[in-house]
């Protein structure tokens, strides 16, 4: 591959977008770390449920105010030293969480994690819009599955590495990031040699997507970001409920213990590793307000069917396939806010990334209020009808774009 140009009118570029996958995995895999902790430091540090969701609140409000604003200045300004040099606030979090003393320690080491993913979410994607060939559902997705699987993994981990052996031995996994940043050194010295070329020729994609021009109006562009980020409120505010307090629920419920509860969380997290490499590959070939159709308000009745299971089996097997299906819709909803506003790719994925991470946490700390309040099963009857928010899509237009 002679210039960046390649991934986007000639071949897809795999080895920069498995790469980019991997990266996303080992960023992903720390940062779900946290959330599987919390019953850990709950008993800890003696905290309430409030306190526990202003842990999450704190972690993706950092995650998501700066994303916006490095994506526009990535559209601009290209950082190709900007994924491995963010993993190193991600490490330094990491360290801290292992060893935090008080409740305040942990805000803080959460708040490192999260501007680490607030400098990788932006560029990466706009690298892996660039090397997707053309085929952006399939690039967001590989790119995405990467992220999601590694999300999977930290219950996992959790709960054979931390669980019984203490908070501490986080420090261990500091192995993680480092050998990222070392993975990702020679796709940052490819694309800084890419762009190089680019600049030197004056006909960089980064160019061409600026110039570009999107064939809808103003009024159909507004009105089409703010149905797509309602979906995003409905998408990741559910997804708050489960990834913060599924496993109170569970412990409550069903009296797990705390290493079973995780065990049960990582089921859930593999099912939506799977549904977001499937969403994006559908979307290219039978359009992306499809997909979001059917992953959005598809999951509202198994949802609002999960709070009335009475059975551990039913209950995983519920938590499953709404992750599965749940998750789809997040690489279609980034592609289709791309193909709204070409030329904004980095500008687009930090603002989703961003809300999606901002609502995340503000939903978190919502719901660990109302559990404190009304109980955790009343979290889950009200969280699910957030589905059925999915039926503002009617009011997306239709793109004919098709790959």
């Amino acid at each position: 591959m002679t210039t960046l140009t390649r991934g986007i009118t000639g071949k897809t570029s795999l080895t920069v977008l498995v790469t980019l996958s991997m990266f996303h995995l080992f960023n992903d895999t720390l940062q779900s770390l946290i959330q599987p902790l919390y019953p850990i430091i709950q008993e800890n540090m003696s905290l309430s449920l409030t306190k526990i969701g202003r842990i999450t609140l704190v972690f993706q409000f950092a995650a998501s105010i700066f994303q916006p604003l490095i994506g526009w200045y990535a559209d601009r300004h290209p950082q190709p030293y900007a994924l491995p040099l963010g993993m190193i606030s991600t490490l330094c979090g990491l360290m801290m969480l292992a060893f935090a003393p008080s409740y305040s320690t942990v805000l803080l080491a959460v708040v490192l994690i999260g501007i680490g993913s607030s400098v990788f979410h932006p560029e990466a994607s706009r690298l892996a819009y660039l090397a997707s060939g053309g085929r952006f559902g399939f690039a967001q997705s590989l790119f995405q599955v990467g992220g999601t699987f590694g999300g999977s993994l930290g219950p996992l981990l959790v709960a054979f590495f931390i669980t019984e052996t203490g908070q501490h031995n986080l420090a261990w996994f500091a192995v993680i990031p480092i050998v990222a940043m070392a993975m990702m050194v020679p796709v940052s010295q490819w694309y800084k040699g890419q762009l190089q070329i680019i600049r030197e020729r004056r006909q960089t994609e980064i160019n061409t997507t600026v110039e570009q021009r999107s064939p809808f109006s103003t009024r159909t562009i507004v009105i089409s970001l703010c149905v797509l980020l309602t979906l995003i409120i409905s998408k990741y505010a559910y997804w708050a409920s489960m990834g913060s307090y599924y496993t109170f629920y569970l412990i409550d419920k069903f009296s797990l213990t705390v290493k079973q509860s995780q065990y049960c969380l990582t089921l859930f997290s593999f099912s939506m590793a799977a549904g977001t490499m499937i969403g994006g590959p559908i979307g290219d070939r039978v359009g992306r307000k499809y997909v979001i159709w059917g992953s959005i308000l598809g999951a509202a009745p198994m949802t609002i069917l999960l709070p009335h299971a009475n059975s551990l089996w039913l209950t995983c097997l519920l938590s499953m396939c709404i992750g599965l299906v749940l998750s789809s819709a997040f690489s279609a909803i980034l592609i289709y806010a791309q193909e709204l506003l070409p030329g904004k790719v980095g500008m687009i994925a930090g603002l989703f990334f961003g809300f999606a991470f901002g609502i995340a946490g503000i939903s978190a700390a919502v719901l660990g209020w109302v559990a404190d309040i009304c109980g955790i099963e009343y979290v889950y009857r009200l969280c699910s009808y957030l589905p059925l928010l999915g039926i503002v899509t009617v009011f997306l237009p239709n793109l004919k774009k098709r790959i």
